[in-house]
């Protein structure tokens, strides 16, 4: 492969798991003025980030049959124009109901982008480049929440929120050219696989059955639904409550985006020192301490903007350091059925997510307190959820620095 392809194939890749995390953020600013145009409040508005994510946990388990069946490249196409019209019907959208509907809609079409990235890297690059293609791929799934609110912070203060999504299909747009024109046909479908839900079914509940599965996977989830929580409380928290510009609410959420890429870059070298089990109890003590601390302070309206600020950014270092190590501890049993066990963690991941966001957008009226309370009870919850289901893990899996050797204990 020449240097110049290599790129060529990164910059796409790289676009198709952008898609998901610009969908996810760059609309964030506009919420007040969503809820202004659609007639509703901004906690309503905040739905449409549930349903998305309802969207994209459906999607994960629906494309990894469908891109081992089909090949990769028609489920991407079909995918991409799924997302691409429902991004148009979200600019001309009159109703807030319509648009929490498209945006479920738009989520099952980018999450094709996210799950056939995914399957092309191992299509296209010999094995020992992998984790060097993933390692890219995810500075650019760290880099999107910080790019996207910022620019979506300019575009909805000089020209609206419908000017978001109609840079969103664009994209989509672009994206699907250059897939289709940039992107080589990496796999044979696949007539054997079985699109019927009875074998699709049983395989993920041999994976889910793992008792080392279901405890991380459920740890891991419910302590990451503390950000789902976060990003879903964030516009109506530091636009309507701290009545900051969309400008300043995407700097902020920048902020946070490097509080969360700093500390999962920080985990790669502590690893060298502790054990994955170890820093999953270190982070979940931490992110409990600092929790209930915050909810302490938010009881006792001892919470301005720079201390809400605060005591996020120090949260969600918590999670970049609990997070890579769950999905690691998650996966490691699967030499087979890695698909869909990595799938189905995923879905778990989302579900989960989409539920604290729903409660985001029903509790989280005036005050920071019930945003405060969904994210400590996920903490407290996920660090008992560790606790029990270590009891019923027999034989321990882990992963060594050589990628294919797995160590039990």
């Amino acid at each position: 492969m020449t240097t110049k392809k290599y790129i060529q194939l990164i910059l796409i890749l790289g676009s198709l798991t952008a898609l998901g995390p610009f969908s996810i953020d760059m609309y964030l600013p506009g919420f007040s003025g969503i809820a202004k145009d659609l007639n509703t409040t901004v906690a309503k508005v905040s739905m449409s980030l549930s349903s998305y994510f309802i969207g994209i946990s459906a999607g994960q388990l629906l494309y990894g049959p469908l891109l081992d069946r089909f090949g990769r490249k028609k489920p991407l196409f079909v995918g991409l124009l799924i997302y691409i019209l429902a991004s148009l019907g979200c600019i001309y959208v009159a109703d807030i109901d319509a648009f929490i509907m498209l945006r479920f809609v738009q989520a099952i079409g980018s999450c094709a982008a996210t799950v056939a990235s995914v399957a092309m890297v191992r299509d296209l690059f010999p094995v020992k480049d992998i984790p060097k293609v993933f390692s890219l791929l995810m500075l650019v799934v760290g880099l999107s929440p910080m790019l996207a609110p910022t620019i979506g912070g300019y575009v909805t203060e000089d020209l609206g929120w419908h000017a978001v999504f109609f840079i969103l299909m664009c994209m989509g747009i672009l994206i699907l050219s250059a897939s289709q024109f940039g992107l080589p046909n990496t796999y044979k479908p696949d007539t054997s696989i079985s699109l019927k839900p009875k074998p699709i079914l049983s395989n993920f509940l041999l994976v889910i059955k793992e008792p080392q599965f279901y405890t991380y996977a459920f740890t891991g989830a419910v302590a990451f639904s503390g950000l789902f929580s976060y990003v879903a409380a964030s516009p109506l928290v530091f636009m309507d409550i701290y009545k900051v510009d969309a400008k300043t609410y995407g700097w902020i959420f920048a902020l946070m985006s490097v509080s969360f890429i700093g500390s999962s870059q920080l985990n790669s070298m502590l690893l060298k020192r502790f054990s994955s089990e170890q820093m999953i109890f270190g982070a979940l003590i931490s992110q409990s301490v600092i929790s209930i601390m915050f909810l302490i302070l938010a009881l006792n309206d001892l919470l301005g903007l720079y201390q809400t600020i605060g005591m996020l950014f120090l949260f969600l270092a918590c999670l970049g350091i609990s997070n890579p190590n769950t999905a690691g501890l998650t996966l490691a049993p699967f030499a087979k059925n890695t698909g869909s066990a990595s799938a189905l963690m995923g879905a778990i991941q989302l579900g989960i997510g989409a539920l604290a966001s729903f409660a985001v957008g029903v509790f989280v009226k005036d005050s920071v307190t019930p945003m405060v309370a969904i994210m400590t009870t996920t903490t407290i919850t996920a660090f008992i959820i560790l606790n029990i289901g270590k009891r019923f893990i027999k034989e321990k899996v882990e992963l060594s620095d050589s990628d294919d050797v797995m160590i039990r204990h």
